[in-house]
């Protein structure tokens, strides 16, 4: 029976309030109005910037269904929308492309004056949400929430993908591997034969590992605390693995020593602020590149020394690996089918979408990688 125009029931992993774990609700997702769409989600990643949410660092209106990372299949359309039709395998964007804004024309940069990354108000454009659950009205996040069997995004917030694709490890390319990989190919734009510094190897980090190698980048030296991190990274790509907590030193000294005064591009993929400032200071002052990656924790702030940035050295950041999304995303996945770069790696653990609080225990006790929940 066709569930186009109705209200569908189905389940959905809800955060009530922070600091506390999600619940499996009941809810009702309403059909998409114009120029929306609504996708039966097939998976979705665990990612950091959901846990940001549970911690408080990371500000959006609660109760919400939350989640960014994911791939489906669109179940119906509202009126207006052409990108995409009923059958379509495709991915949702936390980074939306509206093609019309200042941001869009622009050819370097990807942030659409349309995001509501900055300021969430949990809603759709139209200023209202399509999910209820026990009769009250339940926030959107970030034009997308995937952690639900049906979703309804904006038309801007979506795009088809390559129908043979594997919706269960494309799904990365709605976040993690894309914000990381892009990090490097096209934020920094590593150069061949060049020396990188990649801080924090989670998902996102080993993407930046990824890109940097892609790139013909010759040394890519791998940062964390959690020395069980370190064969992944290597598989990947980095050429040394270092700890922190192993030195006397702060840890941008002994990037300078390794490096002839320092790197020439360094990535912090954290959200830090001591992280930043080292990953700024390894890089090396008259030629070096620091990308933060990393979403920083809300409303701290940095002092930095300008002296830091007159000799050359360059610091900047961007979302979603500076890439366009609807433009990028069906490329990326054509080149995760060409076998242009891996996903599997990646991938550590696959639960089912009801152990949504195990898959964050796991990321948060550094025993995962990436989780994929499946529906």
């Amino acid at each position: 029976m066709s569930t186009v125009g109705k209200v569908i029931k189905c389940k959905a992993a809800v955060l009530w309030e922070a600091h506390k774990p999600f619940t499996i609700e009941d809810i009702e997702v309403a059909p998409p109005k114009a120029h929306e769409v609504r996708i039966k989600m097939v998976a979705t990643g665990v990612c950091r910037s959901d846990d940001h949410v549970i911690s408080g660092s990371l500000v959006t209106a609660l109760p919400a269904v939350l989640g960014h990372e994911g791939a489906g299949i669109v179940e119906s359309v509202g009126e207006g929308v052409t990108c995409v039709k009923p059958g379509d395998k495709v991915i949702p964007l936390f980074s939306p492309q509206c093609g019309k804004c200042r941001i869009c024309k622009h050819p370097e940069s990807n942030f659409c004056c349309q995001s509501t990354l900055t300021q969430s108000q949990g809603t759709l454009l139209d200023g209202t949400t399509r999910f209820s659950c026990k009769g009250k009205p339940i926030h959107n996040f970030i034009s997308t929430s995937t952690f639900s069997q049906y979703t309804v995004v904006d038309d801007m917030a979506v795009v088809k993908i390559d129908g043979a694709s594997p919706l269960d490890k494309v799904c990365l390319i709605g976040c993690g591997f894309s914000t990381g990989y892009g990090s490097a190919v096209k934020v920094a734009k590593v150069t061949p034969g060049s020396t990188c510094a990649v801080f924090g190897l989670g998902g996102v980090g080993l993407s930046v590992i990824i890109g940097c190698k892609a790139a013909g980048a010759a040394r890519i030296i791998a940062v964390d605390i959690n020395k069980d991190k370190f064969a992944k990274a290597k598989e990947l790509g980095a050429t040394e693995c270092i700890n922190p907590q192993d030195y006397s030193k702060p840890i941008q000294e002994v990037l300078q020593e390794m490096t002839d005064g320092g790197v020439d591009f360094s990535f912090e993929v954290i959200g830090r602020l001591d992280t930043i400032t080292s990953a700024l200071l390894s890089s090396h002052p008259a030629c070096g590149v620091s990308v933060i990656v990393g979403v920083p924790p809300n409303s701290q702030s940095l002092s930095i020394n300008p002296m830091l940035l007159l000799m050359g050295r360059t610091w900047k950041g961007a979302i979603f690996g500076g890439f366009k999304s609807k433009d990028s995303v069906p490329k990326l996945v054509a080149d995760f089918m060409a076998k242009k770069f891996p996903l599997d790696p990646l991938i550590t653990h696959v639960l089912p979408f009801e152990k949504i609080n195990e898959a964050f225990d796991l990321l948060r006790t550094g025993k995962s990688i990436r989780t994929v929940l499946t529906f």
